[in-house]
């Protein structure tokens, strides 16, 4: 997954009494940096206005319609003022412009053998008279760690990352579709969740009948071109060798009626019911198949847990790397900051360098461990930890959050399915919040830490609620 595929706008603000020559200086250095990030500007040509600055209201027109002509194109929008400038006009540019995307807010600091009328910046002031213009005008914007920085820092280069990879996760889930297949099992009231809700934030949900899915599947011919395909990519993605040739057949059918159902309804992700319908009418578990797609940046969740499939596509745009859903499941020991993360076998190929296709034990006792076959089981190995989850409050009428940081550890663990162990700082108080605020059992691993760019997009952008564990003190 391409994680620099953005373009933003740039917004170079000028003031009439502050040097113009700034402002080629600060253009030189934004398109050096966006080169080397791999990131597109739309930004007014030089010769539009005065040096390609917004100074004025006409300035602010002109800039705004070069936005709205690529309006298809903007992510977000960075607001750079080399001096102080004009704290109106960069809040017209974006009013005029009507994007409603991030907006990132840089000030260049001053050197103080430059303070002199010809040479000084102000920008760390106007870089607050900016804030309060977007302010009142109600646009949403994002601050720099540092309050003026200078494109070349460092800090600045994490912080342009972070913010591109908040324009990720906004613009993907406001048209995000998310394919629900099957009912809800009945023993699981946690998955429930509003489609109200989430279409009201642009998260389309399409839902077939897992009747459907298991019909398409059985009128496979043995020989069928796309079911030998995808037995063998089974067979490459994972050691398969201890499943009956039967039962990878059934699997691969599986693979290739799910595939074709994302492929006609132009998915990016699904919630597929797994317990126990699936093993008692199909004859397998449908692990490998979500695995496979979740390592393709197409992630599935079982149990249709729709709010969970989302948080998994929310934090694969934050990172760039495949999620996986998981169960907040055991403790460990008598470690208060561990505990142990587990689920029957469908986490994606990057969290088990280990990886096999075996049955699934716990469903087997009741169900036949014949009939349970396409389970992974697999450690995940240390790793740093992003976790969170997404939830539909239907009494409130809200989306829920809460996302926060940890390690996945080596400690020693020995039981069966995917599993990995978890260091979350003060987690007996995370665990408090998980049950009195009624969020569900599963929850959602990555291996980064985007905590923070999930935070900022949940909140300052989509305007969903949000509690970070453990949030620095800003």
């Amino acid at each position: 997954m391409k994680k620099s595929s953005v373009t933003l706008g740039v917004i170079f603000g000028n003031r009439d009494f502050f040097p113009d020559r700034l402002v080629p200086d600060a253009r030189a250095d934004i398109t050096k940096l966006f080169g080397e990030l791999g990131l597109e500007a739309v930004m007014l040509d030089a010769s539009a206005t005065k040096l390609g600055s917004v100074e004025t209201h006409n300035d602010a027109r002109k800039c705004a319609e070069l936005f709205r002509q690529q309006r298809d194109r903007l992510a977000g929008v960075l607001v750079c003022l080399p001096n102080f400038g004009d704290e109106k006009g960069v809040a017209d540019t974006l009013k005029l412009a009507g994007l409603n995307v991030p907006v990132l807010v840089q000030g260049y600091p001053d050197d103080l053998d430059k303070l002199d009328v010809v040479r000084r910046r102000d920008s760390w002031c106007g870089k607050i008279s900016v804030c309060n213009n977007l302010r009142q005008a109600g646009i949403a914007y994002t601050l720099t760690t540092k309050h003026v920085v200078h494109p070349s820092d460092a800090s600045f280069r994490a912080d342009l990352e972070n913010f591109v990879a908040v324009c990720r996760v906004v613009q993907g889930l406001r048209k995000v579709r998310i394919g629900a297949v099957g009912a809800r099992p009945g023993a699981f009231n946690t998955v429930r969740y509003s489609e109200k809700i989430l279409e009201r934030n642009g998260i389309s949900v399409t839902t077939v009948d897992l009747s459907e899915i298991l019909g398409a599947a059985g009128k496979l011919g043995d020989k069928d071109a796309k079911l030998v395909t995808k037995i063998d990519e089974i067979r490459a993605y994972a050691n398969a060798t201890a499943v009956p040739p039967a039962k990878l057949a059934q699997m691969a059918r599986l693979g290739v009626v799910l595939d074709d159902f994302v492929a006609a309804n132009h998915l990016d992700a699904t919630a597929i019911q797994c317990w126990t319908s699936l093993q008692a009418n199909h004859g397998c578990n449908v692990c490998t198949s979500m695995s496979m797609m979740s390592e393709q940046f197409l992630p599935s969740a079982c149990e249709v847990d729709v709010t969970g499939v989302l948080t998994m596509y929310a934090m694969q745009l934050a990172s760039g790397s495949p999620s996986a859903l998981v169960d907040w499941n055991n403790n460990y020991g008598a470690a208060d900051d561990k505990c142990v993360l587990f689920h029957c076998g469908n986490w994606a190929k990057s969290f088990l360098p280990d990886i096999k296709i075996l049955n699934a034990p716990i469903l087997g006792s009741t169900l036949g461990v014949e009939n349970t076959w396409g389970a992974l089981d697999g450690r995940t190995p240390a790793a740093p930890l992003t976790y969170g989850r997404i939830t539909t409050d239907d009494v409130s009428g809200k989306i829920r959050t809460y996302v926060g940081e940890g390690e996945l550890t080596n400690d020693e663990l020995k039981t069966f399915g995917n599993r990995a162990v978890a260091h979350v700082p003060q987690l007996q108080k995370l665990m408090r919040y998980v049950c009195r605020e009624g969020f569900e059992h599963h929850v959602v691993m990555n291996a980064s830490r985007s905590a923070g760019v999930l935070a900022e997009a949940f909140e300052r952008y989509l305007g969903w609620e949000v509690y970070r564990h453990g949030a620095p003190q800003e």
